[in-house]
């Protein structure tokens, strides 16, 4: 099922199923591509390495979901990832 992408404004294939529980999850599945989904996974897990998010706590998942309403839905404040210092940081 094609749908017209809240993050890309493009019409292109939507998700398969729900990516997420609850209300949220349901707006992802009617307004957001599978591009863009794969984009917010990559992300995702730049935040949480980039973090050292443990996704037991409560509020590293609060960070995170408020990140993914930011990502896909453009709402909010995202957070941004320095990745220019990759492979500069020594223990």
């Amino acid at each position: 099922m094609d749908v017209k992408c809240t993050r890309c404004g493009q019409t292109r294939a939507g998700l398969e199923r729900s990516p997420y529980p609850g209300a949220i999850g349901a707006r992802a599945l009617a307004e957001i591509c599978a591009e863009c989904w794969g984009e917010w996974l990559r992300q995702q897990t730049m935040l949480i390495n980039h973090y050292g998010l443990d996704l037991m706590d409560p509020q590293a998942r609060k960070f995170l979901l408020g990140n993914m309403e930011a990502f896909l839905f453009k709402s909010g404040k995202e957070e941004q990832v320095d990745t220019s210092k990759q492979g500069t940081i020594t223990w």
